[in-house]
């Protein structure tokens, strides 16, 4: 049975499938747009249990505040040009704006809102027939308070959402704390805000480091009073390079060699305590500065001192809480 192009269009309006596959899901269903539109559900199924081992790096980020709530989520797919199409945007936006309207407590429930009678998990399906790609709903965030912001960056990789303690807070700089948290990323508000493990784990990294510092000037302190080229003891490389050039012999090297070894021992032996404890200590407050919210040296302070706690403070306003959500490689 012929189908005429006002009825291809029509459906195309109704599930955004391609002409072509409009056309063919008519003309399967004799006409009967009921059972097209079915068809075509049925093709975003088939494709997306197909495609299921696929992965879906690429996508759109989205995030909004409705003033006391703000949301942010991102739809994947599997390639930047599905990620760029106005109807995969469009949809992206739509589960955002139930999102908004419905306040979800998890991803769960934001994939089961129904939208015009269907799921938001059964649009994202039917999309993936409509383009071919595995499309998956996995991130979804939301901060409460009083007031609240969203930030999104250019090209729809990268999104943030924070709240705040005080009612209409000023934009300018709820905007500013937005876009700082795009920018560099922080793990949390202040210190106690860092997860224990976290701590835990760069205390650690601390602790290595600063003894391995110690060590090794330790052993350059030995090589420079026993008269040695530093570079040359640097590595057995170099050890070998130097053998081979004339500027040191094989019964130097195994000099250097076991001088090294010998002074490490030493000093790993008898390394004080409390000045490991102090070093580290002063490298996790470098580590606070620099990835703690309130702590960071604020991007929108054209004199490049003051801290977000700083501009935050100057305005009266509290951080409560954020999220950051990037497809971004960092």
């Amino acid at each position: 049975m012929a189908v005429t192009i006002a009825e291809i269009q029509k459906l195309r309006t109704m599930t955004g499938a391609g002409m072509m596959d409009c056309k063919k899901a008519l003309e399967e269903a004799g006409a009967d747009m009921e059972k097209a539109i079915e068809l075509i559900r049925k093709r975003g199924q088939a494709i997306a249990a197909k495609r299921s081992d696929r992965e879906a790096a690429e996508g759109c980020v989205v995030a909004k505040s409705n003033g006391n709530f703000a949301a942010l989520l991102a739809l994947k797919c599997e390639t930047d040009f599905v990620a760029k199409n106005e109807d995969f945007v469009a949809l992206t936006k739509l589960i955002l704006d139930a999102a908004i309207d419905n306040q979800p407590a998890n991803i769960e429930e934001l994939r089961a809102i129904k939208i015009d009678g269907r799921t938001i998990e059964e649009l994202v399906t039917e999309r993936s027939g409509v383009t071919g790609e595995k499309m998956s709903l996995d991130d979804y965030f939301f901060v409460k308070g009083a007031t609240t912001t969203a930030y999104i960056h250019p090209g729809n990789k990268l999104a943030t959402i924070a709240a705040f303690a005080e009612e209409n807070a000023e934009y300018d700089t709820i905007h500013g704390v937005a876009m700082q948290i795009a920018a560099m990323s922080p793990i949390a508000i202040d210190e106690a805000g860092v997860p224990q493990e976290v701590k835990d784990r760069e205390m650690s990294v601390a602790i290595d480091k600063t003894k391995a510092e110690q060590v090794q000037k330790a052993v350059e302190g030995a090589l420079r009073k026993a008269g040695f080229n530093l570079y040359i003891a640097e590595s057995e490389e170099h050890l070998e390079e130097g053998i081979r050039k004339g500027s040191i012999t094989e019964a130097q090297a195994e000099e250097i060699r076991q001088l090294k070894a010998k002074t490490a021992a030493e000093k790993e032996a008898n390394l004080p305590e409390q000045m490991v404890q102090n070093i580290a200590n002063g490298r996790m407050a470098k580590f606070y500065k620099e990835n703690t919210l309130l702590e960071q040296k604020y991007i929108m302070d054209e004199s490049g001192n003051a801290t977000v706690k700083d501009a935050l403070k100057k305005a009266g306003i509290t951080c409560t809480d954020f999220k950051r959500f990037t497809l971004n490689q960092e």
